[in-house]
């Protein structure tokens, strides 16, 4: 397998600054509009980086379950690897990989847990299997084998037979609050559109183009 002959040649679109709407947030909604109308796979996946105390980073594929100008939404288990590294480093980084469009967004900010009632919002939306996998898995924790999760789902599945799931104290969601978005498109010859917005301190946002 030679990877080193595997290259793509990106020309389907261009990235100029008037393209660009003022607000980053109204333009991360153009192109997730886009990303969803063109069905790409889990066009809400992003990839989520958090470091650890012993400054190692972490990443892997989550969820965005919502946003709007106060920032963007995932859901977890508030006792897995990453729960204990934004509370005790709450700076995070996500990309959006939408590589049939040839595109990237990236998204660097400070995390915090939002309000149990919109966890509970979001929990009572959830497939009800959803629910009690919840209650179920102590995500991140070590298991021997399969059958230990098996048995711990049909555990609490027949716990809550009889109603309603509760949400669990340990599951909520988080809101990144956004420092910077970055819209990366790519170009013939690897000379790739980015422009980089960065929040300033009277909350406006300056918006640069960056070299490829």
């Amino acid at each position: 397998m030679n990877l080193e002959e595997m290259r793509r040649h990106y020309a389907q679109r261009q990235l100029d600054q008037g393209d660009l709407n003022p607000s980053p947030f109204r333009q991360f909604d153009l192109w997730m509009r886009e990303a969803i109308e063109t069905e790409l796979l889990e066009p809400n996946a992003m990839s989520l980086a958090t470091v650890g105390a012993d400054g190692q980073p972490t990443i892997r594929t989550v969820l965005l379950k919502g946003f709007d100008e106060r920032g963007l939404v995932f859901y977890t288990n508030y006792e897995s690897t990453k729960s204990r590294q934004i509370e005790g480093n709450p700076r995070v980084a996500v990309v959006f990989p939408w590589l049939p469009l040839e595109r990237q967004a990236i998204v660097t900010g400070r995390a915090a847990k939002i309000s149990a009632a919109e966890s509970l919002k979001y929990f009572l939306s959830r497939p009800r299997d959803s629910q009690i996998g919840a209650w179920a898995s102590r995500q991140s924790e070590v298991i021997t084998t399969r059958s230990l999760l098996e048995t711990k789902f049909a555990e609490m599945k027949a716990k809550f037979a009889a109603g309603e799931v509760p949400l669990p104290s340990h599951w909520g969601g988080y809101r990144i609050t956004p420092e910077t978005f970055e819209f990366w498109q790519g170009r013939p010859s690897r000379m790739h559109d980015r422009f980089r917005y960065t929040r300033q301190t009277d909350g406006s946002w300056q918006i640069e183009r960056l070299m490829p």
